[in-house]
C-alpha cells in the first residue's frame, strides 16, 4: 500500500501525489516522451494540482470530467475530494497505466476512477459512465478552446469548469467587450455562462517546461440563461459571431454582408436587434449577438 502522505512531504490527503521525480519515473517507465502534437506538459506540483481542485470548488457530490489526466498528478488530487472522476485520455498507453497508478498512489479512492479511452473533441453524453457536473483539466494547448466549447455544448450536466490554458487562450476568453483581446472564444463561452480569470501558474511547474506562461479560467453555466442553449440556435448565434469577426476590422455592416446576403440586408438586421451598424464585433456581448441571430 502506498504511503498515504504526498509527494511533497505533507499528509494533506489520501493520495500520494506526484512530484518530479515520480512523474519521470512514471514517464521512463512508458517510454513517454511528451509531444507538442498531443500539447502534453505533465504537472509535477503538488501544490499546484491542490490550488486547481480547490479553485473548482468541488466536492464529495461532484462527478469531475478531467481531459487529457496524463500520468494522474491532478487525478489524484481530485480524487482526494470528489465523489468519481471520469478522465478521457487519447493516449491509449497513458489510459491503461492510470488506474494502475490510481490503485498504487490511493488505493481507497480508486474506485472512483473511471478512465475513458477517447478523443475528447468526439465524446458525447453517451460515451461517459455519468453526468459530469464539473470540468476539472489541464487542457491541451493546441485544441483548449474547441474541447472547452465541444464539452459544453454536448454536455449540458456541466455546471462548471475551472481549466488550465496557455496564458494568453486564458486572456481571450475571461476577455470584456471592447478590449483588445476580445474575440469569438470570449463570445462563444458567454454563450454558455460566467467566464473569468482564476490565477496564474509558473512554467516551473511542467515538464517539459513549456514555452509559454499558463492560466487558469473558470466558467459557470447561467442557471437560468436568457436565450435557448439547443443545438440548432448555438449554432446560429455561434455562425454570426465567427463572420462579425471574420474580419474585424471591418464595419458590423461590411462583415456580416455575407452572412446576411448583402451590406442593406446586415443593416437592417443589425437594425432590428438595436445594433449600430459601423460598430465592430469587439464592442457587442453575447446578448447583443444572441438578439442578431434571432433577427428574420
Amino acid at each position: 500500500m502506498s504511503d498515504p502522505s504526498s509527494s511533497d512531504g505533507g499528509p494533506r490527503g489520501r493520495a500520494a501525489l506526484l512530484g518530479p521525480a515520480e512523474v519521470r519515473a512514471l514517464a521512463d517507465e512508458l517510454g513517454v516522451r511528451p509531444t507538442k502534437t498531443l500539447g502534453q506538459n505533465f504537472v509535477h506540483d503538488a501544490n499546484t494540482v491542490r490550488r486547481i481542485v480547490a479553485g473548482a470548488g468541488v466536492g464529495a457530490d461532484d462527478t469531475v470530467l478531467e481531459v487529457g489526466p496524463g500520468l494522474g498528478s491532478l487525478t489524484l488530487a481530485l480524487l482526494d475530494v470528489v465523489g468519481s472522476v471520469i478522465a478521457v485520455e487519447i493516449d491509449p498507453v497513458l489510459a491503461e497505466r492510470l488506474p494502475a497508478t490510481a490503485a498504487e498512489r490511493a488505493p481507497e479512492l480508486a474506485d472512483r476512477l473511471t478512465v475513458v479511452g477517447a478523443d475528447a473533441m468526439k465524446v458525447h453524453a453517451a460515451d461517459l459512465p455519468a453526468e459530469p457536473t464539473a470540468l476539472v483539466a489541464n487542457l491541451p494547448y493546441n485544441v483548449a478552446v474547441p474541447v472547452l466549447l465541444h464539452l459544453f455544448s454536448e454536455l449540458p450536466s456541466l455546471r462548471t469548469a475551472l481549466v488550465m490554458v496557455q496564458a494568453e487562450v486564458a486572456d481571450r476568453l475571461a476577455a470584456d467587450p471592447g478590449s483588445r483581446t476580445y474575440g469569438v472564444p470570449s463570445v462563444k463561452a458567454r454563450y454558455f455562462g460566467r467566464v473569468r480569470r482564476a490565477g496564474s501558474v509558473g512554467r516551473a511547474v511542467f515538464w517539459p517546461v513549456p514555452q509559454v506562461e499558463s492560466g487558469l479560467v473558470r466558467i459557470d453555466r447561467y442557471d437560468e440563461p436568457d436565450w435557448p442553449t439547443d443545438d440548432e440556435h448555438r449554432r446560429r448565434v455561434f455562425a454570426v459571431v465567427d463572420a462579425a469577426f471574420a474580419q474585424r476590422r471591418k464595419t458590423l455592416r461590411a462583415a456580416l454582408a455575407g452572412w446576411a446576403g448583402s451590406p442593406a440586408e446586415a443593416e437592417r438586421r443589425l437594425r432590428a436587434a438595436g445594433i449600430d451598424p459601423s460598430a465592430r464585433g469587439e464592442r457587442l456581448d453575447a446578448a447583443a449577438f444572441v438578439r442578431l441571430a434571432e433577427t428574420d
